[in-house]
């Protein structure tokens, strides 16, 4: 008997201890969970706003890339000196080469007065698609020569991009 009068106290407790929800109070709680629902929706929506919003910024800022350009020269580098390095060391001579090749026909090199030192010097940037170009076939086997399209912007920085011919 004892052991029934402690259960019954338990379950007992526990009722009073819970307190009565009423139907308003049910129903009230449902509602949110349903809204919340409804809410997911307009965000999809919203998303996709946002995604096209996203896109014309892209676009806008690419036009601002093709006015910012001041100079642009479409390039044939030789990359045959690479062929005289040993074969693991052909492929990165080549990069060198174009380097080198862009910096002095692009006229990149400026003379540092102490005056401009704080300022940014301009940078010469070459695109993957040309990297990918010269490193297609492996480290020791680059291609002999490469056609590139090198583009100045008004800060001086030099992009290399691939000739679209190739």
């Amino acid at each position: 008997m004892v052991k029934e009068d402690i259960e019954e106290k338990t379950t007992a407790e526990a009722e009073e201890e819970m307190p009565d929800l009423s139907e308003e109070e049910t129903a009230l709680e449902e509602e949110p969970v349903e809204a919340e629902v409804k809410e997911e929706v307009p965000a999809e929506e919203q998303l996709a706003k946002e995604e096209a919003e996203e896109e014309e910024e892209v676009k806008a800022k690419k036009k601002e890339e093709e006015v910012e350009i001041v100079e642009e020269r479409i390039y044939t580098v030789p990359l045959q000196k690479a062929l005289v390095r040993p074969p693991k060391k052909r492929a990165p001579r080549a990069m060198q080469l174009l380097r080198i090749f862009i910096t002095k026909h692009m006229k990149l090199e400026m003379k540092v007065s102490e005056e401009e030192e704080e300022e940014e010097l301009p940078e010469l940037l070459i695109s993957q698609e040309v990297n990918e170009k010269i490193w297609d076939r492996g480290i020791e086997k680059p291609p002999r020569k490469i056609r590139v399209r090198a583009a100045k912007d008004k800060d001086g920085n030099v992009t290399v991009y691939l000739a679209e011919a190739q």
